[in-house]
């Protein structure tokens, strides 16, 4: 059975969290203990890192799919971070604990000076390890990523595929769940969308009330298509949990989406608070995309312009529609509906 490209992707974050965790625990022990064997320390180290930072890192990837981690996600903030705190303090001090007594040649376990400095070090890199973690749940890592190195402080001209989600007859959906439970059928309803951009490898650039604007940079969302089979794989997704929307919400979610690509220029806005913006008439075109899909009654709507420079990927028809005008473009624009075949 393969694994799909949002275990892989954790896997990866798994492994390489706890090679790093296990170097830093050499070093540390190395620097600690100057006298230590090189082979204590790279076990001693393994071991840290396979009984704090492997389970840590493991529940803040699975956490969201766990339901009682989500409840607690309910708490105020600052009680859900002090149950945080404890629960991390236990994981850490007990694999502390583990650690030393497997590894200890006396057989026991000595709570001295060095036992503190391993805690202390542990608790340090489990807070900078967790507010990683929760920045990049906030930005997105691409986006945490360009910002840390910069990349759009300057303004730039990049080419990029956008994909438009907007869940159908919203409002009346809020007026029947009213405004807390439409906001967790909201949350769900993302939680699917987000599945099917990690498998196509999307980056999901905002969420704007009941709408997911999803992106790729360059050509990689063209080469095999993957743009366009998303909308089909977020309504796979959708699918697969009827039940549980059946007997949460007593409704399935239906979306429209609108599918273009273009120049566009991307760029830091903002002083108080940053993020990275783009501009130009290729999302305004993917808007109005959005627009014209409700108007025609279609549930997928794709430019000419990204069918003429990508393939269909399988299982999906592209229908060919009539010319819309766009406002504020002189020509109109080519579009064609899709479906499943």
């Amino acid at each position: 059975m393969s694994l799909s490209r949002r275990a892989r992707r954790e896997w990866r974050i798994v492994l390489w969290v706890s090679v790093i965790s296990a170097a830093a625990s050499v070093w540390f022990t190395s620097r600690v203990v100057p006298d230590d064997p090189i082979l204590h320390s790279i076990l001693e180290g393994v071991a840290t890192s396979l009984l704090i930072a492997t389970p840590i890192v493991l529940i803040e990837l699975k956490g969201d799919r766990m339901a009682s981690l989500r409840r607690l996600r309910r708490l105020p903030l600052a009680l859900y971070f002090t149950v945080k705190v404890l629960f991390y303090f236990v994981i850490i001090v007990g694999g502390l604990v583990l650690s030393r007594y497997f590894l200890s040649s006396a057989g026991g376990i000595r709570f001295d000076e060095t036992f503190r400095h391993a805690l202390l070090f542990a608790i340090a890199m489990s807070v900078f390890g967790n507010f990683v973690f929760d920045m990049t749940g906030l930005l997105g890592l691409s986006t945490l990523k360009s910002l840390v190195t910069g990349r759009y402080v300057q303004p730039r001209r990049e080419q990029r595929t956008f994909l438009l989600i907007d869940m159908k007859n919203s409002t009346g959906v809020a007026e029947k769940l009213g405004p807390v439970r439409f906001h967790e059928l909201l949350n769900a309803f993302f939680r699917n969308v987000n599945d099917a951009a990690l498998e196509c490898e999307a980056e999901i650039h905002k969420y704007v009330g009941d709408e997911a604007i999803l992106t790729w940079s360059g050509e990689e969302a063209l080469a095999a298509g993957e743009c366009l089979a998303c909308p089909f794989l977020v309504r796979d997704y959708i699918a697969a949990n009827r039940e549980t929307y059946m007997s949460r919400f007593g409704l399935v979610p239906e979306f429209r989406a609108a599918i273009h690509c273009g120049e566009i220029v991307a760029g830091e806005i903002g002083d108080v608070r940053r993020e990275i913006a783009f501009v130009g008439d290729t999302l305004n075109v993917a808007a109005r995309l959005l627009d014209a899909a409700k108007d025609l009654g279609r549930d997928v709507l794709a430019s000419q312009d990204i069918l003429r420079r990508t393939q269909l990927p399988s299982g999906v028809k592209a229908v060919e529609l009539p010319t819309l005008s766009i406002r504020g473009r002189a020509a109109p624009l080519a579009v064609a509906a899709l479906t499943r075949a």
